[in-house]
Order: structure tokens, then sequence, then C-alpha cells
């Protein structure tokens, strides 16, 4: 089975382990593009290809070019729309990718942040370098358990159910917003169904793990977050845009609520950029699901779905590109320069 592979922006070494790489060669016919003229390099090999691995854009034009193609996988995680998903869907021609990677270590990096912000283990620590540390009781005024809290979700995907299975120990009671699951999926995976406004107000831990779409830009904007109990915590693990983030500082900056965020509209942050000063927000640069362990996952999962394919048998390690929702999607793309 030919394989086109051109995984930028990641490379081979991001995404395979050395024992994953050799195993990718030796059981496949990789043809790898090297930095030559893209658009010669795949006019001349997609005619023979039966699996892509690219992130390329694969319009009409570039879809005619290969008649055999049975599988785009894109190992860069988001579906993004530059592909003709119409037509694959059409041809049969599956669009996958192995998002789901990034669910657990983004995850934990969730709960380390509720907790934190919870029992200001990040503000103690301050606190305590500067020598200005309060003990016992006097250090804890502000403090809450997670445990036993009302826990709201916007969004529940695979990000969502990693955090939600972090959970199961802290006995929380759950509400989750997602207007792509049905009620009773929800209720079967252990959570309540709520609509978003009941989730913010209800909720003293809220956490935003939704994907951006062309339905929620901006979804948790001031009126949303109004909403919120005085002193209830949100935890942004997801997509920047989600979230209003001139409404976010405003609330964090005047104490009604703290906030956790791994995300931002534009990264890198610049270093005079306000957000830096406002208080009672706990920052990560974009770093939660960063992990060589998860990105070799990105090489597992595909080199499981390449074996399905190569047997005749439909992709199922990695997240497939649906018609009724893929062109509602608007991750932007990864940035590793």
């Amino acid at each position: 089975m030919r394989v086109l592979f051109d995984p930028e922006p990641r490379a081979a070494k991001d995404i395979f382990s050395d024992a994953d790489y050799q195993k990718f060669l030796s059981t496949y016919d990789v043809i790898a593009w090297n930095g030559e003229d893209r658009e010669s390099f795949y006019r001349t090999h997609l005619p023979t290809t039966d699996v892509l691995m690219s992130q390329q854009p694969m319009e009409r034009a570039q879809l005619d070019m290969a008649p055999k193609l049975r599988c785009i996988i894109n190992v860069e995680t988001n579906f993004l729309p530059n592909v003709d998903y119409e037509t694959c869907f059409q041809r049969g021609i599956h669009v996958i990718a192995p998002s789901s990677v990034f669910a657990a270590p983004v995850a934990e990096i969730g709960l380390g942040m509720a907790l934190s912000l919870a029992r200001g283990i990040h503000a103690g620590h301050g606190d305590f370098v500067a020598g200005k540390e309060l003990y016992g009781l006097d250090g804890n005024h502000e403090a809450e358990l997670l445990a036993g809290a009302d826990v709201g979700f916007v969004g529940f995907g695979d990000l969502g159910r990693a955090v939600h299975k972090l959970l199961a120990g802290f006995q929380t009671k759950i509400r989750a917003f997602d207007p792509w699951l049905p009620d009773g999926v929800l209720k079967r995976m252990g959570v309540t169904p709520a609509p978003l406004d009941e989730v913010l107000a209800k909720s003293r831990f809220v956490f935003v793990v939704a994907t951006i779409t062309t339905d929620n830009a901006h979804l948790l904007n001031a009126e949303k977050l109004k909403l919120m109990q005085k002193g209830g915590k949100l935890i942004l693990l997801s997509r920047a845009a989600v979230a209003d983030f001139e409404a976010l500082k405003e609330f964090a900056g005047s104490g009604h609520i703290q906030v956790a965020t791994d995300v931002f509209p534009e990264e890198p942050v610049a270093a005079d950029d306000p957000i830096r000063k406002v208080p009672n927000i706990l920052f990560s640069a974009h770093r939660a699901g960063a992990l060589t362990s998860a990105l070799e996952n990105i090489g597992k999962l595909a080199l499981e779905d390449l074996s399905q394919i190569a047997k005749g048998l439909p992709p199922v390690a990695c997240k497939r590109a649906e018609r009724e929702t893929v062109m509602r999607l608007r991750s932007k793309p990864i940035d590793k320069s």
C-alpha cells in the first residue's frame, strides 16, 4: 500500500517513536516529501497514492489526480476547511485525524488548574517566595473544595470525557452543555444535560472544552460570564475563540470569577499584553497537550488505521470527519514557528 507522507508543519520525529517510524517505513511503500516543489511532487505521486498523510489542501483538482486514494490521515490533527470533504464523502475517501491523543494530557492540566484555583496553590507559592505567606486557616479564607462541588462542562467531546474521568473520585455533581450531543448520550455518560445558562449559573467550576465552530465564537461573552457565581472558577482548555477575552479580563480583574487558561487569541502572547497583569488568572502557555508521549501517539493511532485500511476495513482509531459538522469547525492550524 502506497502512502504519500507530508506531515508538515509536524515532522516524522514529532509524531513517531523511532520504533514506530521504522515499522511505518518497513510495512508500507512510503513516498515522503522532502522539501522539493510541492505542486510537482503531488502531481507526480497522487495518481498512485492509496493513503495520504498530509494537511496540504486537497480540493477537487487534487483529488481528481488521486483515483486510488482511500484515506487522508491528517496528522496535524485539525480538520481545516482546505479539503473538498463532499467529494471525499462521495468517493468513499475517509478523512481522519488522531486528535484524541491530546485529551488525557490536557485533562490532567485542567484538573491541576481547577485544584490550584480552588486551593490557591499557585498564589500560595508566590506568597511564600515573596515572604508573605499565611499559615493555616489564615491562608485558606478563600479556599474551597473541588470534592462534592457543582461542576459544569461547555462541550463534552474527547477532552470533556477525559476530564470527567479524572473527576470520578471527587464525587462532583456535573452538568454539561453540548448542542452536538443528545441528552440521552450525556445521561448514559453520567452527566446531567443542561442549557448553557444553567451550566454557568449553577457551577462552581466550569471546564470549557468545546472546539471552535461557526456557531460558538465568543460564546462566553460578558452577558454569559455575568451568570457565573461570585468566585466561580472558569478553566479554559480547548480553543481561545470560544471566549471573549476582553470580557474574561473584565470579570477576572473585578474579582467576580477566577480564570485559568492554556490558550490565547494570539500566540505567543505579546510581552506587553495587558492580560499579563490581570489578577485572578492562572496562565499556561498552550503547553497542556505538548508532551512527547502524546505526540508519539499520533503515529501509533495512524499506524493502527493504516493496518485497518490495508485489510480493507474502515479506520477505527482516529476521529473521522463527518459530513454534518466538518465544515463548521474553525480551529486554527498549529504554528511551529
